[in-house]
């Protein structure tokens, strides 16, 4: 199951990582009834799949290491919740839960894009930056359980605020939110460059989402391209980051706006490879899309509660 701040999706995963069924429901935000609402959906699926051995939960949130509590979540009503036994005890199953980004890299690393890899990193852009780390063919997650915040790597010092309380993070700079301030901040400065956004943000200034900037961009809109643009760049200023530490052999460009990746990735690799740390002298990672797309969540998340449960190995 992959529990975001909007729904919960949840599928049927074999041990050969296709997703058999799906189903969904909407996020409340009340404690008790985002926990009716993942047993329901569970129970949903169960009547459906009798073979069901475990229950693997990906959240968008701080986990503890045991992979038992859910710390804090920014767009969940659990804080300090024995998410895991809770569900365990209404379901009668096995229930491992995990960050969602890594959970994600555990789905490519075992059936995707990061398929044998050794050491490789997910980032995963949406309306944020996730990010999940594999070192030595394992999940990294920290001294606990909440690493890697790569989002929240400062790129800007002072620069855009950002939801969690600090200035200048990757994310304000790199996801959908930033490519929409981006694309507003570009009309503020030349208003005579974009007809269509322009006419649209006069109109209703929270139509400038990012999907709407990356259309507008595939339609050849010029102040969407530029937003597109500083969005390659700042990529490849994160991606020589976070190679520069951890030296990944591959990275998979997950989440959201990486359906738009033919707009912005040729450019950000080229950005990556430029300023990198010695560039021309190592290797560079391979920069790839991920191939389990909205899947790889819910599908990582399968594999590592099939290990927890039973003790298949996942990666």
């Amino acid at each position: 199951m992959d529990v975001g701040g909007t729904c919960v999706r949840a599928g049927v995963v074999d041990e050969q990582g296709l997703v058999l069924d799906t189903a969904r429901v909407g996020t409340p935000s009340d404690e008790d009834a985002l926990d009716d609402a993942i047993t329901g959906v569970i129970e949903e699926l169960r009547n459906q799949h009798d073979e069901v051995v475990a229950v693997g939960l990906a959240v968008a949130g701080f986990v503890a290491k045991d992979r038992r509590t859910v710390m804090f979540a920014p767009h969940l009503a659990w804080r300090s919740a024995p998410v895991a036994d809770t569900i365990a005890k209404r379901v009668g199953l096995p229930v491992t839960l995990e960050h969602d980004a890594n959970a994600a890299t555990v789905g490519e690393h075992r059936f995707g894009a990061a398929r044998g890899a050794r050491v490789a990193a997910l980032i995963a852009i949406g309306t944020g930056i996730g990010a999940g780390l594999l070192l030595d063919g394992r999940i990294y997650r920290g001294a606990h359980g909440v690493a890697p915040e790569l989002g929240h790597l400062t790129v800007v010092p002072g620069g855009r605020a950002c939801p969690c309380g600090k200035y200048g993070c990757w994310e304000r700079y790199c996801s959908g939110t930033a490519l929409s301030a981006t694309a507003v901040e570009l009309l503020a400065r030349h208003p005579g460059q974009s007809t269509v956004l322009a006419r649209e943000l006069s109109r209703d200034p929270g139509s400038i989402t990012g999907l709407r900037v990356a259309g507008a961009a595939r339609d050849g809109d010029p102040i969407a391209l530029r937003a597109m643009a500083e969005l390659a760049k700042w990529l490849g200023k994160g991606l020589a980051l976070v190679a520069d530490v951890f030296d990944p052999e591959i990275v998979v460009i997950a989440g959201g706006v990486s359906g738009s990746a033919p707009l912005f990735l040729d450019e950000a690799r080229e950005h990556y490879a430029n300023i990198l740390t010695g560039a021309r002298h190592r290797p560079l990672a391979r920069i790839r899309t991920a191939h389990l797309g909205d899947d790889a969540a819910i599908v990582g998340a399968a594999a590592l509660a099939l290990e927890t449960a039973v003790g298949v190995r996942s990666w």
